[in-house]
Formats: structure tokens, sequence, C-alpha cells
């Protein structure tokens, strides 16, 4: 079995641009869609406890999937220690690791050799990306036009939610159609209650 892996960090992202990618891949590599399975995550790569992730990981144990295909290396880890040591593990169980946009096929002493090199890379990318973050922020706050974030501020209309929900749509319908959790769905409508 081949688990392709696609991750991004918020629900604003999408995985299509990751997908289509793998899917030209796949297609390239005369691989059929009866022996591949998807793993789709939305979460931060700075942590390894992702549902989809977690569900792959057991099939890497059970021995199902042998291979494991990614986009791009910082898709499972944006950490150095944790990533090579995912990878070491892996390996030692004889999966092999293909990054695509990177032409990379990962498996033995020299896979984890760059794997560890890319993995550092990811980190050190964060961690600068922070680093500029924070300085933005200062310079800002000195400038006194740094507000921070809004409180209140959504990524969608709390009327549009009240307006699908009077029209008979689900909680899961609502939370699908305005990208949001299924908790801030509840949290609107709550406050249309209230008003």
């Amino acid at each position: 079995m081949i688990a392709c892996y696609c991750r991004v960090s918020t629900r604003r992202q999408k995985v299509d641009s990751q997908k289509a990618d793998i899917l030209c891949w796949l297609t390239g590599n005369a691989v059929t869609p009866a022996v591949v399975q998807w793993f789709e995550d939305v979460d931060s790569g700075t942590t390894l406890r992702r549902p989809a992730f977690a569900r792959m990981q057991q099939g890497i144990f059970t021995g199902t999937i042998k291979t494991v295909v990614v986009w791009k290396l910082d898709r499972i880890s944006r950490r150095q220690r944790e990533g090579v040591n995912l990878l070491a593990d892996w390996c030692e169980r004889g999966v092999r690791v293909v990054v695509i946009t990177q032409q990379l096929d990962l498996s033995g002493a020299v896979g984890r050799l760059v794997a560890s090199v890319l993995f550092g890379l990811a980190e050190i990318e964060q961690e600068y990306r922070r680093e500029r973050q924070a300085a933005g922020i200062a310079v800002a706050k000195r400038k006194g036009q740094y507000r921070g974030r809004v409180k209140g501020t959504t990524k969608a209309q709390p009327a549009r939610a009240r307006m699908l929900s009077e029209r008979g749509f689900t909680i899961a319908e609502i939370r699908s159609a305005l990208q949001i959790s299924p908790r801030t769905v509840y949290r609107y409508l709550a406050a249309g209650e209230k008003a």
C-alpha cells in the first residue's frame, strides 16, 4: 500500500496543489489508485500528534504501508529531531519515502542523512519566520501602530451561519460551507439566540 500524505497548517489553506502534484507522480509511475490511500491533516508541522498522520503511522507499524509519498518533506515534520527519528524508524521498517517536489527517494543511511539536513533547514526557516514576525510587531508597537488581533474577529459572518441554520442546513453543512469548526458554528448560533 502507498500512503499519500498532505498537510496544511490552517483551515484557510487547501491541499489541492499538493494532491495535484502527487497525482502527477502517481500517474507518471503507473501507480494504480487501488493501492493508494490518502491521508490529509490540517495542523501544525511542529507536532506529530495529528489524526490522519496517526492513522498512517498505524498502517506503517502494521506493515500495510510500504511507501509514503509527500509533496515536501516539511509536510511530515518541521522539527529536525522528530523528523529524523521518524524517518530512521520508517527506514528500519523498510518503508520507502518519496518527496516529489525535492525529487528525493529516501531509504537507508544516505536517505536519513539527506532528510536530517532538510529537516534542519525546515526548522531554521520556521525560526526565521517567527523572528521576522516578532521584529515586525516590535517596530509596529514602537510606532504605536500595533493593536494585535482584534477581539471577536471572525473568518465568516455569524449572520451567515444563522441564515444557513434557518434554511435547514446541518451543523456539518454550515461548518463546511463557512470553513469553520463545529464549535465556532455553535458559538455563532448561540450568539444569535442571545441577540
